[in-house]
């Protein structure tokens, strides 16, 4: 079952997402069956603000058991996290 994670940083954290972003994408990059799709949001000075994830899972506890792993939510990076099924019916991340 596919998730999307809405994740949006506290104010004023950027030093934070920064710090924790190397273990952050080698967290994503060691679960390739689960991360199909993430990025940054960013503000209106192109600086990242909160992440999108689409997340392949077995189901929503497993789904928030990755999330709070990753080591953005660990260093308390996000102000609210929401989390919705999901269900791809066009795009490239299919294949």
């Amino acid at each position: 079952m596919h998730f999307v994670a809405l994740c949006l940083d506290k104010p004023n954290s950027l030093a934070i997402r920064l710090e924790s972003r190397p273990a952050h994408l080698a967290f994503l990059g060691e679960r390739p069956e689960v991360v199909k799709l993430a990025g940054p949001f960013l503000d209106s000075q192109g600086q990242p603000c909160g992440s999108m994830l689409v997340l392949d899972c077995p189901d929503e506890d497993s789904a928030r058991a990755f999330l709070a792993g990753d080591p953005y939510a660990k260093a308390g990076l996000f102000a609210s996290v929401e989390l919705r099924p999901y269900r791809p019916s066009v795009g490239t991340y299919l294949a």
